[in-house]
Order: structure tokens, then C-alpha cells, then sequence
């Protein structure tokens, strides 16, 4: 077996014990990846490229006939299973020679009325097994990232960050918010990205204090903030950044704001180690952008983990109680939002290192 799949999933088997679970039903794609190797997509929420069977002794990829090639090319160290009638209704078939009697399932991936169907499933076959809602079981694992994940991470921001130079250098007043997210994307896939992180978030002017703004058909102005969110995905793993510039000159007001987001980012990096909070880091920049008279401007968390998954654990927000780990990748994108003006985000991507931050970006900052 491939010895990075044996060791994560090793440690899910150890999991699995300490919770008295004979097996768990894995649902979602991320998970199914980073245990088995296996890339099948989920096109929708209701529609799903297979599962996986952790048991303590068996190994099992159920999928259907779209799938079936690329599971056993991908998955070799998994017993791949097709379904013809749909993994609900096979699914006590699939368990019943595995002597499963607690069966956890990921229940952030299933649905009240696929829940349902399972429980209906297993009882009409006449199988006594308990159906145990989880959470988080393999989630822990993947919020530290081994030195081949950060490799991939750094290699997508890089490709992000040369898509991002690139176009940014053609940009003229006049174009639209979509016009240049629509080439932003574009030049991503010419680069070779798998595909965008998150739809890319382009906002100029005062839709710039949307923090999650849809590109639309507005010109950008000269002198107004054009605020940049993307990121691209490259052999699995996310990269996400943002930028916020102009085109032409600042004013003293946009120098200012910008100063103080780019400072709190700095505080709040610094202040990155093992053993500290994410409530802790994301302090430091909240209190600074208070401390400047903005602090009723910045309502989101400082960040987040990133991954296989563009929103990862673990998180920094004034809610979070996570302890921050060595190899955990998270970014630090401190914000300060006016309505009727615009908006200021700065974003980072850092891994935590022994004793302190790595900044894995290398794009520059207007101001110091």
C-alpha cells in the first residue's frame, strides 16, 4: 500500500476504535481522496462519484459503472465495488459480510432524506446495525498538511500569483468586473490549473466593501478600490489570495485604510505559532483595525485552512478555540468595508512552522 494512504488511514482506524465504530461511510470527496487516492468529483450535492468503506480489516470504493476505470486505476490498494441500483440500496449487501454492527456516517455529506433511506435500507434487509452520525473524523488529519501538501500548496499559489501578474498588467479603466474575471480564470486554465479554487471575486468601487462580491458588468473606475479574491486548484490542493489596488494613483484615504489592513496582516502573522488559538491570532488584527477607528468595518473571521477543500479547519475567528499546529496551512486576509466607498482585503496564505509563520506568497504590497 502506498504508505502516505497506509498511515492516514491507520490513524482513521484508530479513530474508529476509540469511538467504538466497526466502520465508517465516507461520503465526502475530499476525504475520499486524501484516504484513497480515488478523484471522482461530486457534481452536486444529490449526486455523489462513490464512497468509501473504512472497516478495521477491509477497504472498500463503492462507486457506479462512470467511475469504475478510474477508481481501480486510482484506488488499488481499495476493493472496488460497482452499484448498479445506487449505493443506498446495495449498501447493506456491502456491510453485511463485514460484520457491522456501528456504522458511522459523515454527517456533514448526508441529507435528512438520504439518512432515511439508509436506515430504511438496512432494516428491510433485517440487518440490526446502528447508524452513528460523525464529524470530523478525518478532518483533524487533514488540517496538517506533510511536506508534499505544502509543496502543492506553494506550487498553486504560484501559478495563481503569475496568472495574477499577468493580467493585472493589461488591466485599463473602463474594463468591467467580469471582463476581468472571466481573464483572470481564463489565463488560470492556460496555465495548466485543474480549475478556479472558488468562483474569483473582482469588485471595484463601493461593491468592494461586498466581502463576497459576484462580479458584474461595472466598469472599473481610476483611483476607486478594485478588490481581486481567486485562487486555483492544481493537483488537488487550493491556493487562495487577495489583492486590493487601483488603477492609477491612490488617495490619502485608500493609503490609509490600506496601511492599516496590511499592518494588522503583519500583527497577526507574527503572532502565528503551535499551541496558540485562532480566537488569539485573530485578535491581534481586530484590535488593531479597532485601535484605527474601523472596528465595526471588519465582521468576518481573519481566515481559515486550506487544502483539498477551500475552507478547511482550522479557523481563525473570534469563535474558534483551535489550537494551531506545525504544518497547518491557514490564511490571514484582514478587511475594512465602507459602505458607499469601498472595501480593503489583504490576503495571505502561511503554513505554521515550529516556532512561528511561513508567508507562502510572493506578490508585493503597494505599501509597507
Amino acid at each position: 500500500m502506498n504508505p502516505t494512504l497506509q498511515r492516514r488511514i491507520e490513524r482513521l482506524r484508530e479513530s474508529l476504535a476509540s469511538r467504538g465504530l466497526d466502520a465508517l461511510l465516507v461520503l465526502t470527496a475530499e476525504n475520499r481522496r486524501y484516504l484513497s487516492g480515488f478523484t471522482g468529483e461530486d457534481n452536486s450535492f444529490d449526486e455523489s462519484a462513490g464512497a468509501l468503506i473504512v472497516g478495521a480489516h477491509h477497504l472498500i470504493l463503492a462507486t457506479d459503472s462512470r467511475f469504475q476505470l478510474q477508481a481501480c486505476r486510482e484506488a488499488p490498494d481499495f476493493d472496488v465495488v460497482v452499484y448498479t441500483r445506487g449505493l443506498t440500496r446495495e449498501l447493506p449487501a456491502l456491510i453485511e459480510p463485514l460484520g457491522t454492527r456501528r456504522l458511522g456516517v459523515e454527517s456533514r455529506r448526508i441529507s435528512l432524506a438520504w439518512h432515511a433511506e439508509i436506515l430504511e435500507a438496512l432494516a428491510s434487509a433485517g440487518l440490526s446495525v446502528e447508524v452513528v452520525p460523525v464529524k470530523e473524523m478525518v478532518e483533524p488529519q487533514r488540517a496538517v498538511k506533510s511536506p508534499e501538501e505544502i509543496e502543492a500548496t506553494r506550487t498553486a499559489l504560484s501559478v495563481a500569483e503569475a496568472v495574477f501578474t499577468e493580467i493585472t498588467a493589461k488591466l485599463q479603466p473602463g474594463m468591467t468586473e467580469k471582463q476581468i474575471a472571466q481573464a483572470l480564470e481564463g489565463a488560470a486554465r492556460q496555465a495548466g490549473a485543474d480549475a478556479m479554487s472558488f468562483p474569483t471575486i473582482v469588485a471595484a468601487g463601493p461593491n468592494s466593501a461586498l466581502p463576497h462580491a459576484i462580479p458584474g458588468d461595472r466598469p472599473v473606475a481610476a483611483g476607486e478600490p478594485l478588490l481581486i479574491d481567486w485562487g486555483v486548484r492544481l493537483n488537488g490542493y487550493c491556493s487562495d489570495t487577495t489583492r486590493t489596488f487601483v488603477l492609477g494613483t491612490p488617495d490619502e484615504k485608500f493609503r490609509r485604510i490600506y496601511k492599516v489592513v496590511r499592518q494588522a496582516q503583519q500583527m497577526a502573522t507574527a503572532a502565528i505559532r503551535p499551541g496558540v488559538t485562532g480566537r488569539k491570532v485573530d485578535a491581534v488584527a481586530r484590535n488593531h483595525i479597532a485601535q484605527n477607528g474601523f472596528g465595526d468595518k471588519f465582521g468576518h473571521g481573519l481566515g481559515h485552512g486550506t487544502g483539498l477543500a477551500i475552507h478547511e479547519t482550522p479557523r481563525l475567528s473570534p469563535l474558534s478555540d483551535a489550537v494551531l499546529e506545525k504544518g497547518m496551512i491557514v490564511t490571514v486576509e484582514p478587511g475594512i468595508y465602507i459602505e458607499g466607498w469601498g472595501g480593503i482585503r489583504l490576503e495571505n496564505q502561511v503554513v505554521v512552522t515550529d516556532s512561528g509563520a511561513e508567508v507562502l506568497n510572493s506578490l508585493p504590497f503597494l505599501f509597507e
